[in-house]
């Protein structure tokens, strides 16, 4: 999948067995809706891990940075509905970034991604980012494959912890993302443990803490689904 826009949110989190029910519905039935009704919001996708019962994966693909500062955003950042207020505390361990778009290649909706949570070591940004740049452009062409990006995080300054945020407690943030999808989740797997293995990855100037995560879709909504119903 090719990213709609310059900005991205990217957020992990975990829902329990027993809430998995509701939580689909609201997730896909308002939550969604209420998110692509923003103004910059380009594209939602929900995405199921293979390998943690409970683990998720959603991404905002946002026309620009400026998206995470707007008062249509906020707004909604602070006036959760009753349902939303209800479900927030069940997002368990919640790792939320506010990202740059500094890489992007591919093109489709995919039906498998690889997550990889990354931060360069002291004084390697430049060659780091050199360095998947190329590999990502590169793996997005191959057959099985329909994306490559990179995601730098940036949260705005002025950003301070919203009423959504305060009902799950404090969130966490990765530094750099590495998103690999495709239509072929075994040549997805090629990749995280080929040219973006974890070792592949610290040669390249990456520290020794690198998170991989691995998902398949689950739903995605775009504001043209919201007008269309």
């Amino acid at each position: 999948m090719s990213l709609l826009g310059k900005a991205a949110v990217a957020m992990w989190w975990s829902i329990r067995p027993d809430q998995r029910a509701e939580f689909g519905d609201w997730h896909s039935h308002e939550h969604f809706p209420e998110r692509m009704s923003i103004a910059g919001f380009r594209r939602g996708s929900r995405w199921t891990s293979t390998t943690d019962a409970e683990g998720f994966f959603v991404l905002y693909e946002l026309e620009h940075y400026e998206v995470l500062t707007s008062t249509g955003y906020l707004d909604r950042l602070n006036a959760p509905t009753p349902w939303s207020t209800k479900m927030m505390p069940h997002h368990l361990g919640m790792v939320r970034s506010q990202c740059r778009v500094a890489a992007s290649f591919g093109g489709g909706v995919a039906s498998s991604l690889a997550t990889i949570s990354l931060t360069p070591e002291a004084g390697r940004d430049a060659e780091l980012q050199i360095r998947l740049t190329e590999t990502l452009g590169a793996l997005a062409q191959q057959p099985g494959t329909t994306g490559a990006h990179l995601l730098l995080t940036d949260t705005p300054r002025t950003s301070a912890p919203t009423t959504e945020q305060q009902i799950r407690g404090k969130d966490s943030t990765a530094d750099w993302i590495v998103l690999l999808s495709g239509y072929d989740a075994d040549v997805v797997e090629d990749a995280i443990t080929g040219q973006f293995s974890p070792a592949s990855l610290r040669a390249a100037g990456a520290r020794e803490d690198i998170l991989v995560g691995r998902f398949r879709l689950s739903f995605t909504m775009t504001p043209q689904d919201v007008a269309a119903t």
